[in-house]
């Protein structure tokens, strides 16, 4: 079993909010992350696919196809985009690093199983201090 991990960046806003919150506990509860007026990040995206490589072609997956399916599925969708407003798949759900790992790990998964490998982790950094990791359920 081989691992690789495909690097992608993305920049977009957010807002830490609970609508049946107001603003002194959405401040008290999110700090500067309840913004009003939304803050942004320079997202940096890993993402980590599992499997045996290819005798006939030396790899796990191509990374040219990874790159494409991590585009179309997360990156068209969500760069330069408010990630509360605009995004599809984080319609309804906290903005947070944490719930958006999950949802580009939902995402991807089954287009990475289309090519006949495993999606092991999705990395996200939001800041270079944070980051989140998912593996899957």
């Amino acid at each position: 079993m081989l691992h690789i991990t495909r690097k992608e960046h993305f920049n977009a806003a957010h807002r830490l909010f609970r609508e049946d919150y107001d603003d002194a506990m959405n401040l008290l509860v999110f700090g500067k992350c309840s913004n009003p007026n939304w803050h942004g990040h320079n997202y940096t995206l890993y993402v980590t696919v599992a499997g045996e490589i290819n005798p006939a072609t030396g790899f796990v997956i191509n990374l040219k196809d990874l790159s494409i399916i991590i585009r179309e599925k997360v990156t068209d969708k969500i760069d330069h985009k408010n990630i509360n407003l605009e995004v599809d798949f984080m319609q309804g759900k906290m903005a947070s690093t944490e719930v958006l790992t999950i949802a580009i790990w939902n995402e991807l998964e089954d287009e990475i199983k289309k090519l006949g490998a495993n999606l092991f982790c999705v990395k996200l950094y939001e800041t270079e201090n944070n980051f989140a990791e998912y593996f899957g359920k």
